[in-house]
C-alpha cells in the first residue's frame, strides 16, 4: 500500500487509482482531479521500486521536469515505509525538493503493520536520519485510515483551499 493506496483512500474511493502488491507499477504521470479544484497526482516511486535500473533512470528526468516546470504545483507528497530506515534516494529527494523551494509533506505509511511500540521507535529514528523533527512526518494507514485528516489538513495549508 503506497502512493495509490493513499490516494485512494485521500478521496474515498477504493479502485480509482490501481494499485498493486509490487512496488513500482506506476511507470506514467497520473492525475486525479478533486472537487474540480485540486490535481492528485501520482508519480512513479524511485526508491524501492522493483523495476529495472534502466526503467528508474528514465524516471528522474521525468519526474525532475515535471516538478520543476509545473506552475500549478503547490508541493509534493513523500510517502516512505514506516518499517523500512531512510535511504539515500529519500534524503537526497527531500534536498532536492528544498533546493528547488518545492514545499513538501511527509508521509509514514503502512503504521498498521507495526505494533504502537515499535512505531514510537521507529518515528522518532526515521526522523533523525531524515533531518526532520518527528511532528514533521505524518503517521498514515490507507487500511485503519489513521492519519487521513492530517495529510489533508496539511494538503489544504499547502493549497490553501477547502474540502
Amino acid at each position: 500500500m503506497g502512493k495509490s493506496s493513499l490516494i485512494n483512500t485521500l478521496i474515498n474511493r477504493k479502485n480509482l487509482v490501481k494499485t498493486s502488491s509490487t512496488p513500482g507499477r506506476t511507470q506514467m504521470i497520473n492525475f486525479f482531479y478533486v472537487n474540480n479544484n485540486l490535481s492528485l497526482v501520482d508519480l512513479p516511486g524511485y526508491g524501492y521500486a522493483k523495476v529495472p535500473a534502466a526503467v528508474r533512470k528514465e524516471w528522474a528526468p521525468m519526474i525532475e521536469t515535471y516538478l520543476t516546470t509545473r506552475s500549478s504545483l503547490r508541493g509534493v507528497v513523500l510517502i516512505m515505509d514506516i518499517r523500512r530506515k531512510p535511504q539515500d534516494a529519500e534524503i537526497d529527494f527531500i534536498n532536492w525538493l528544498d533546493r528547488f523551494d518545492i514545499p513538501r509533506i511527509l508521509v509514514l505509511t503502512k503504521i498498521d503493520k507495526l505494533s504502537k511500540i515499535k512505531q514510537k521507535n521507529q518515528h522518532p529514528a526515521i526522523a533523525k536520519g531524515l533531518g526532520v523533527e518527528p511532528v514533521d512526518l505524518i503517521l498514515f494507514s490507507a487500511k485503519t485510515q489513521n492519519g487521513k485528516d492530517k495529510v489533508w489538513d496539511a494538503i489544504k495549508n499547502l493549497t490553501q483551499l477547502s474540502y
